[in-house]
């Protein structure tokens, strides 16, 4: 069973972490080594749900709410730069006793993933990268993206309306996506008049403001644990900036999902996880 648990951020803010597997139940049960999942943009820990299923049986898995994000508050003071991710995941990772642990990290998410592990490497055994980019996205990115929030019909009547206007084409694989669909539905809310994100997307903006005018790439370097970069082929990571991803990192591997976008773990889940269990299983023995 699913279990909340709060964590303080940074200036205060209350996170929502979602604890997949049971605890001990005593002391001296034994400790399974930790993983932290981190959503992407928009995301909340709901979407690991399926993948939590089989980490759970070995791990012990939590999933973070980041700020602004799912059940976690929105910092009143809009405090969304990428210190801010970071400490938040860091104090996840303390005040749950998670560490060292390994960071599973979907396209926002992973970038925080990464940056604490160059950061704090004492409390990351090794970084899983989903389909996140190293490289500056720059301003024309930025407004597309702001174009795109202005086009959202909301309130949606429905959930169904909801599944169908976010799943009728996925932009990046150019066809339908029910997956797509599905995972928006899980970010909106009911309100009065019909279904609203459950996030603010002036927030949004806010928080994709502090990474995409900027390289990642010295960061990267700085990883010294294992780390995994994965995307799916039809994803917003392309294969040269990948492979490029791998030779910076000092113990980076590579591995790709055929038939897969942006959220290739919800795409093709079974072949997510046949390329993520065996790095996870050899950094638990590193």
């Amino acid at each position: 069973m699913v279990r909340r648990v709060d964590v303080v951020g940074r200036g205060g803010a209350r996170l929502a972490a979602w604890e997949f597997s049971e605890p001990p139940k005593t002391e001296d049960a034994g400790r399974r080594p930790g993983v932290l999942l981190l959503h992407g943009l928009m995301g909340r820990s709901v979407h690991w749900e399926e993948a939590a299923r089989w980490l759970s049986g070995r791990w012990r898995t939590v999933g973070l709410d980041q700020r602004g994000h799912g059940r976690s508050e929105r910092p009143p003071d809009g405090d969304y730069d990428r210190d801010a991710f970071v400490a938040d995941a860091e104090a996840a990772l303390e005040q749950l006793d998670l560490a060292p642990a390994v960071l599973i990290g979907h396209a926002m998410g992973a970038l925080t993933a990464w940056q604490l592990a160059a950061r704090r490497p004492d409390l990351v055994r090794a970084v899983v990268i989903c389909d996140m980019r190293a490289s500056p996205m720059g301003e024309e990115s930025q407004r597309e993206w702001s174009r795109w929030y202005d086009s959202w019909p909301t309130p949606f009547a429905s959930l169904a309306e909801v599944r169908r206007w976010f799943g009728e084409e996925d932009p990046i694989l150019d066809r339908p996506s029910p997956v797509r669909g599905r995972y928006y539905a899980e970010v909106m809310s009911e309100g009065e008049d019909g279904w609203y994100p459950v996030f603010s997307r002036g927030d949004m903006l806010r928080a994709r403001e502090a990474w995409v005018h900027d390289a990642h790439w010295e960061e990267l370097a700085q990883v010294s644990c294992p780390a995994l970069v994965v995307r799916g082929l039809g994803g917003e990571l392309g294969r040269a900036e990948a492979q490029e991803m791998v030779r910076v990192l000092p113990r980076g591997s590579y591995a790709d999902i055929p038939d897969a976008g942006h959220l290739a773990h919800h795409d093709r889940p079974e072949a997510w996880r046949a390329v993520v269990e065996p790095f996870l299983e050899s950094a638990e023995r590193a």
